[in-house]
């Protein structure tokens, strides 16, 4: 059976979240695994995969839903801003992995770093960014989502094409 696209979007971002938790969940089996030598390339592409779609996340949630969230909201800019800087942490977090390039037990503790922080980023906007953006009437969630939707398209072609 064929799962259909998260229709609007706090959906979307919300299914990003839970796909990026089953990747960070397999890091961590494969991290400790009692062999860690033999899932290395595992882990890495793993990692790789993680840095991926986190990357895009962001991107697509600067670009489209924050603007969106913080026209609808202005009073609440504060939120955007939290969530912006909470950005900037992982970003900062997934250059470091990416700069060194193969699993290690030095790119583990910074991918179990950015778990904990996406989980914290995660949470936030759970509670209070989307319970609030849903409630408005002046946002259509549903051309929203169809935006990050499109543009998430497009920066994951940009990834393969790069590959």
């Amino acid at each position: 059976m064929t799962q259909l696209p998260p229709k609007n979007a706090c959906q979307l971002l919300d299914a990003d979240h839970i796909a990026v938790k089953h990747l960070f969940v397999e890091y961590a089996r494969l991290a400790t695994a009692p062999d860690a030598t033999a899932t290395q390339p595992l882990r890495t592409k793993i990692a790789q995969k993680i840095c991926d779609e986190l990357s895009v996340h962001a991107q697509i949630e600067e670009e489209i839903f924050y603007p969106a969230f913080r026209e609808a909201f202005p009073a609440d800019a504060d939120l955007v801003d939290e969530a912006a800087a909470e950005h900037n942490e992982a970003k900062q977090l997934i250059a470091d992995i990416r700069q060194l390039g193969e699993a290690t037990a030095a790119m583990d503790t910074l991918v179990a770093e950015l778990n904990v922080a996406i989980e914290h980023h995660v949470k936030e906007e759970r509670d209070e960014l989307f319970p609030k953006i849903e409630a408005a009437q002046a946002v259509d969630l549903d051309a929203l989502g169809e935006q990050l939707r499109e543009r998430q398209q497009e920066l994951m072609d940009e990834i393969v094409a790069a590959a």
